[in-house]
C-alpha cells in the first residue's frame, strides 16, 4: 500500500512539474521567452493573413461601379412575372364571392400606386414615344441620376382599376399585370419595334379562354422606357407594364395560361428556363 502512495505521489508530482517546474521556471515545458516568441510568430501570421484579405477585399471594391455591374451574366431574355401572382401563380375567385377576389383587387391597388398620373408627372418624363432614352455619361463625368420616363396609370385603361375598381374580377372579366424583369443595358428592340406580349391557352384549353384585351394597345413595351440605367442611377424608373383582360373566359373549369415575349432583338425562350420570356399561370372563375 505504501508503495502505491508513494508511486501516485511521484505521478502526481511529475504533472505539477510538467506543468509547472519551479526550478526551470517552465510552464508546460517552455520558458516564458519560448512562449512569447510562439506567440509573437502567430500575432504576426495572423495580422500578415488579416492584412491580405483586406488589401484583397481593398482591390476588389476598387473594380467595383456603384451605379452599374462590372460583370453582368444577362441572360438570352429577361423573364417574366404576373400581378397579382396568388398562391404558385394560381388566380381562382368565384364572382359572387367578393372575399375569394378582393385580396387581388387589393394588391393591384398597391402596386399600382406609383404609377398613378399625379406621380408620374411630379417625378417622370414626358418621353418621345418608340425611340431608346439613351442617357450616356460625359466620359468621367456621370449623367446621374438619370431621368425616367413616364408610365401613367390611364394608359391600362379598363384594367387601371380608375374605371372599375374590382379591376374586372367582380364581373368574371379579371385583368392581369405583366412585367419584364429588369436587365441594365437591355435594349430590347430595334428599328422602332417594341416588344410586345401575346397570352393564349396551352394544351387543349384554346376553346375555353374567349378573347383577350391588351392595355396599352398591342400589348407592347414601347422603347422608350429602355435602357435600364439601375436602381441607384435610375431613382424614379417606372418599370412598363402590359394588362391582359379575359372577356369571356369559360367558368367553372381551370385554364392554363402562358404569355410571351416577342421581341426582333430577344430570343424566345428555351424550354429548360420555363420563365424567360414566358410566364405561365393558371385562371379559374367560377360563377358560384
Amino acid at each position: 500500500m505504501s508503495g502505491t502512495k508513494e508511486e501516485d505521489r511521484k505521478g502526481s508530482g511529475g504533472w505539477q512539474e510538467y506543468f509547472w517546474n519551479p526550478r526551470t521556471h517552465e510552464l508546460l515545458g517552455r520558458t516564458a521567452s519560448s512562449w512569447g516568441l510562439i506567440l509573437l510568430f502567430y500575432l504576426v501570421f495572423y495580422l500578415f493573413l488579416g492584412s491580405m484579405f483586406v488589401l484583397t477585399m481593398y482591390v476588389m471594391l476598387m473594380t467595383l461601379d456603384d451605379y452599374k455591374p462590372t460583370w453582368q451574366d444577362r441572360l438570352t431574355t429577361p423573364g417574366m412575372m404576373i400581378r397579382p401572382k396568388g398562391q404558385q401563380l394560381e388566380i381562382s375567385f368565384s364572382m359572387r364571392d367578393t372575399e375569394s377576389w378582393d385580396g387581388f383587387a387589393s394588391n393591384l391597388n398597391s402596386f399600382l400606386s406609383p404609377y398613378n398620373d399625379s406621380y408620374q408627372v411630379q417625378t417622370n418624363d414626358n418621353c418621345v414615344p418608340d425611340l431608346f432614352f439613351i442617357q450616356e455619361d460625359s466620359r468621367e463625368v456621370r449623367n446621374n441620376p438619370k431621368r425616367s420616363c413616364q408610365f401613367n396609370r390611364t394608359l391600362l385603361q379598363d384594367c387601371s382599376g380608375l374605371s372599375d375598381r374590382f379591376y374586372g374580377y367582380s364581373q368574371g372579366k379579371p385583368c392581369v399585370l405583366i412585367k419584364l424583369n429588369r436587365v441594365i443595358g437591355m435594349l430590347p428592340g430595334k428599328d422602332g419595334q417594341s416588344p410586345y406580349v401575346t397570352c393564349g391557352a396551352k394544351r387543349e384549353d384554346s376553346d375555353n379562354i374567349g378573347p383577350l384585351a391588351y392595355f396599352p394597345p398591342n400589348g407592347t413595351f414601347n422603347l422608350m422606357y429602355y435602357p435600364y440605367y439601375g436602381k441607384k442611377a435610375q431613382v424614379n424608373y417606372t418599370q412598363p407594364l402590359v394588362a391582359v383582360q379575359f372577356l369571356n373566359a369559360s367558368l367553372n373549369v381551370d385554364l392554363d395560361v402562358e404569355c410571351k415575349i416577342w421581341s426582333n432583338t430577344l430570343l424566345e425562350g428555351s424550354e429548360r428556363d420555363k420563365f424567360a420570356g414566358r410566364v405561365s399561370f393558371r385562371l379559374r372563375i367560377n360563377d358560384k
